[in-house]
């Protein structure tokens, strides 16, 4: 073999490795780019269920009490569908605790989790170590998901004080995004 056979063959591995190089460079850029972003926030969602007086949600609480939706009538309601094992609700847990937090104080607004498909146990230590004090009403059969037409946690309603449901938010809220609708809700601006 000459020498300028084996030229060409070594130059081929050398361009392939520096292709291989740049892959793997714009490969982890790519996942620290992914993994550093924000993550996503709810959406509102126009459904059939906007306007509408809210479904019924009644049963027993994790802490074991009798809960019914009826009992707040006259006070704006957030309802917050949720699940132990879901990573967006445990993203949203801490947005809830300081909205629930706050609108407790002032008095205008309570918030009621519905725990989604999970065991009653797993969602009981999630509410306790998140620090919740809201009721948390087990869904054991999944009819008020279904009443809601929740398809997977987090989803949130807001009701107002009639009982009409005023807004659908699909994905994990904060307490700003809270804020915001119940001040738009309770102005009266759609």
């Amino acid at each position: 073999m000459s020498a300028g056979v084996g030229q060409p063959t070594s130059h081929r591995r050398h361009t392939a490795r520096w292709v291989a190089a740049a892959a793997l460079v714009l490969g982890a850029s790519l996942v620290a780019v992914l993994a550093t972003r924000p993550s996503a926030t709810a959406t509102e969602v126009n459904t059939p269920l906007v306007g509408t007086r809210a479904p019924a949600i009644s049963g027993t609480t994790l802490a074991g009490q009798a809960f019914d939706l009826a009992s707040m009538r006259g006070r704006w309601v957030v309802v917050n569908f949720f699940a132990s094992w879901c990573p967006p609700c445990q993203q949203e847990q801490p947005d809830l605790v300081a909205f629930a937090y706050r609108h407790r104080a002032l008095g205008d607004t309570a918030l009621v989790g519905v725990v989604f498909d999970d065991a009653v146990s797993s969602a009981r230590g999630f509410a306790r170590s998140s620090g919740a004090t809201w009721p948390a009403i087990v869904d054991g059969g999944g009819q008020i998901a279904l009443d809601y037409g929740v398809r997977g946690p987090p989803e949130t309603f807001l009701v107002s004080p009639s009982g009409i449901v005023v807004a659908h938010l699909d994905g994990p809220v904060t307490a700003a995004q809270l804020d915001y609708w119940l001040r738009r809700e309770q102005s009266g601006v759609t």
